[in-house]
């Protein structure tokens, strides 16, 4: 029995030094920072090229990403793997705790609590995830981030607790 042979396809994306962007953390507060990369004045991300984010919007304890999915994206069962969606989820609620950080003050995810709720698949059309912030202090934030599909539908939604540190201590 012989195997059908598929054509290959593939996909070539570009980024810059992520260390530059690092540069700006201590002399910028976290939503310059990202409203910066939002204008284009500072590099997005490579994981943003890397999963074809295509926009980002960005206020004070609020963000929002959105990815339009794509072939490479799907896992072997045809939809778009989890891993995407928890990167996404991830993102957006990472991103809405820096929005309300000061210049010089950093954070990491200690945890994400995912739900996904309904398959995702190009079908889906333009995924939105919008992340804020439900309580900071001086040490931990919590945040949530909500995925929903070109129709409004709730596809996934996530919970992170964030570490604030000091980066130069760290």
């Amino acid at each position: 029995m012989g195997q059908t042979q598929i054509a290959p396809r593939s996909r070539t994306f570009t980024w810059q030094d992520p260390m530059a962007n690092a540069a700006h953390v201590g002399q910028r507060s976290g939503l310059e920072l990202i409203q910066a990369m939002i204008a284009g004045e500072l590099a997005a991300p490579p994981v943003m090229h890397l999963l074809d984010m295509s926009r980002m919007e960005a206020e004070k304890g609020r963000v929002v990403v959105e990815m339009v999915p794509q072939e490479f994206h799907y896992n072997p069962l045809g939809t778009v793997h989890g891993g995407v969606l928890s990167t996404l989820l991830d993102t957006a609620a990472g991103c809405a705790v820096h929005t309300t950080l000061p210049a010089g003050i950093g954070y990491t995810t200690l945890d994400l609590s995912v739900k996904f709720l309904r398959p995702v698949t190009i079908a889906s059309g333009l995924l939105r995830c919008e992340g804020a912030v439900l309580s900071a202090g001086r040490r931990t934030a919590l945040a949530e981030a909500r995925l929903t599909d070109e129709k409004g539908r709730l596809v996934a939604h996530a919970t992170s607790s964030c570490l604030i540190f000091d980066p130069a201590a760290a």
